[in-house]
């Protein structure tokens, strides 16, 4: 039985850079119909069971009230019966039941922050990462019939999962030798005390951003990093700048519209498994992903290590370009 998860996040792309930038919203109704289009796709080749994550906006059952008002539906379409929260672990959640259930692959629509917290759950199942959030360097931009295609394709296991997936990096923080949290993209230390509304916006207040991938074409604090140079998801090694010098000077997008010139010192490349240190001189906080999660006093020692013990990450376009060689298409 091929079984997808779909957990779509109803807060992502409402933070509060809204505000302080010209960042675009997908609303909930349009994360309705991406559902909509992820499930049509997915069901046309052989996905029958559909789990969906229970969310505040009520998603799921609006999907399938839906497709079943349309007669569309055939896959069956599970909402996971779960307490709803409104916060990040509702996500978190959903991820650990859809591991429980063994789904074939998870559907993720939001932002870094939401990719983020299934990667904290999941260990083995392949994720496929559709952007709705505010400054998305992971999940991607693509349609949602696209997703459901590759999603359905995993969940075939007609094809070699190394094949088709490959092992994301993640930056693992570590306070007094043990591990506290994980960022998939950026880590930004910042001397901010107060967490707040969470989402990272003023480059005033950043010490240190360190990256797991960076490059110019991407939006927000891991740009910073790549308009000084690029680290790729195949790279092993992120790196780590200093905000604190006048040495470089650069212009980096560090929010949609928002072009800014920063002083930094050069880059320091972090290899796979070596540790970066960091000790404060003040408080302040860590953001990991765009969303401030560690508070932290003077005196505190930090160390950051970027591994590839990400997600199993769905290459789409490789998977539909292998699933075509294959013969997944052809009706027989």
């Amino acid at each position: 039985m091929n079984k997808i998860g779909i957990i779509a996040n109803p807060s992502s792309g409402k933070d509060i850079r809204r505000l302080v930038s010209h960042a675009t919203t997908v609303d909930n109704n349009e994360k309705v119909n991406i559902v909509e289009r992820i499930v049509l796709s997915a069901q046309a080749f052989g996905v029958t069971k559909v789990y969906i994550m229970a969310d505040t906006y009520q998603i799921g059952y609006k999907v399938e009230d839906n497709l079943s008002t349309l007669g569309e539906l055939t896959a069956e379409i599970n909402v996971l019966d779960m307490e709803i929260s409104g916060t990040l672990y509702d996500t978190m959640n959903a991820a650990e039941k859809m591991e429980e259930l063994e789904v074939d692959c998870i559907v993720i629509l939001g932002g870094d922050g939401t990719s983020r917290a299934v990667a904290k759950i999941i260990k083995n199942i392949p994720i496929i990462a559709v952007s709705t959030g505010t400054n998305n360097v992971y999940p991607e931009m693509i349609e949602g019939t696209v997703a459901g295609m590759a999603a359905a394709a995993v969940a075939s296991k007609k094809f070699d999962i190394n094949e088709i997936c490959f092992k994301d990096k993640r930056i693992e923080i570590c306070r007094n030798e043990k591990l506290i949290d994980i960022a998939l993209i950026d880590a930004v230390i910042s001397k901010n005390l107060y967490v707040g509304s969470k989402a990272i916006w003023n480059v005033e207040d950043i010490l240190k951003i360190i990256v797991s991938r960076a490059h110019p074409a991407s939006i927000g604090f891991s740009a910073i990093v790549g308009c000084r140079m690029i680290v790729s998801k195949n790279d092993d090694f992120g790196a780590a700048v200093d905000l604190t010098s006048n040495k470089q000077k650069i212009t980096a997008p560090v929010a949609a519209g928002i072009i800014t010139p920063i002083h930094m010192e050069d880059a320091e490349i972090i290899n796979l498994n070596a540790t970066y240190e960091f000790i404060s001189k003040e408080g302040g906080t860590i953001a990991l992903d765009g969303e401030r999660e560690i508070a932290f006093k003077a005196g505190e020692r930090f160390v950051f290590k970027i591994t590839r013990n990400g997600p199993l990450h769905v290459d789409i376009i490789k998977t539909l370009e292998i699933a075509q060689k294959k013969g997944f298409f052809k009706i027989v």
